[in-house]
């Protein structure tokens, strides 16, 4: 059975072998000739880039031939015959990125209501389950306690807010935007 944990010894190898210019794919090959491994060339592509190593890659350059003029057509302009020609690609590991900044959360209320803040235990069956306060380490919710409209969990104002107008089908054809009335 492969082990597919890479020694220190094999993370050496490599990237001695992509000093010297070898491919991921002889690379892979030779390592697996010394330890007696059995890793891929998509292994070693894998941990090459883990280690933020990379070989300069050679590839050749074809230029296609130019479609004879046809009639009516001025001819194109024939370049000389040469050779294909090698470019060079140098692959570099990216710097980090920075790392992003907190952003504070945005608490939301709603226009037009007060609420109740009742707790969960004292709640009816009909009453609105939006929740209030929680935001600081063993603070209480409290919830809002209005009568809800059939078939939400939600009063006709705080419906709104996490819903938004309309139907379903009308929700998902227009994006919803929320009005922030109290960044608290």
């Amino acid at each position: 059975m492969q082990s597919f944990i890479w020694a220190p010894e094999q993370s050496d190898a490599l990237r001695d072998y992509l000093s010297r210019g070898m491919s991921y794919g002889q690379a892979a090959s030779a390592i697996n000739a010394r330890f007696g491994t059995e890793f891929t060339r998509n292994a070693v592509i894998g941990r090459a880039k883990r280690l933020g190593l990379g070989p300069v890659a050679v590839r050749k350059v074809l230029r296609r031939p130019r479609r004879p003029a046809r009639w009516g057509e001025s001819a194109p302009e024939t370049p000389q015959k040469s050779a294909p020609q090698k470019v060079v690609h140098a692959i570099v590991a990216a710097a980090p990125a920075p790392a992003p900044e907190p952003v504070k959360p945005v608490k939301l209320r709603c226009v037009g209501v007060k609420p109740r803040l009742l707790a969960f235990a004292d709640l009816e069956p009909g009453d609105c389950r939006y929740p209030y306060g929680g935001e600081r380490e063993g603070e209480a919710y409290g919830f809002c306690a209005h009568p809800r409209i059939p078939g939400s969990s939600y009063c006709r104002p705080h419906h709104a807010l996490t819903r938004g107008p309309g139907t379903a089908s009308e929700r998902m054809a227009v994006p919803v935007a929320l009005r922030l009335i109290k960044a608290a």
